[in-house]
């Protein structure tokens, strides 16, 4: 499964961005979806994740409240609408996959993905 992540950019402390995922998988539907971050020096980090169906989400503490995951099996996207960006939240997102159900508890280990995609950079200036 190759994931295409999109929609990075450069914007100020209190901006909006949307990133884009796209999976051109003709099973799209069966992906558990997620998002992950990593900044300079730093683990990768859990933002969140979105069931195959769209039905269960989990979100990082840190972002919850601020962005919003959302997919369209339809057009094979997944979606995570960022608002009330902070310098924080400056990274390389990267977009992630597993075929088939998994758990929550299991959704923010990035050892429970399988496919993941090249990153697009958000950089939020103070």
């Amino acid at each position: 499964v190759q994931l295409q992540a999109s929609g990075g950019g450069l914007v100020q402390a209190g901006d909006s961005l949307r990133l884009s995922c796209a999976a051109p998988e003709r099973t799209f539907s069966d992906l558990t979806m997620a998002w992950f971050r990593q900044a300079p020096g730093k683990e990768r980090e859990f933002v969140v994740a979105i069931s195959w169906s769209g039905a269960t989400t989990y979100y990082a503490d840190s972002v919850k409240g601020r962005f919003t995951i959302s997919r369209d099996n339809a057009k094979n996207m997944m979606y995570l609408q960022m608002n009330g960006l902070k310098p924080e939240d400056t990274a390389v997102y990267l977009c992630a996959a597993r075929r088939g159900f998994i758990t929550t508890e299991s959704m923010p280990y990035w050892s429970t993905y399988v496919y993941w995609g090249q990153g697009t950079q958000v950089t939020v200036s103070s």
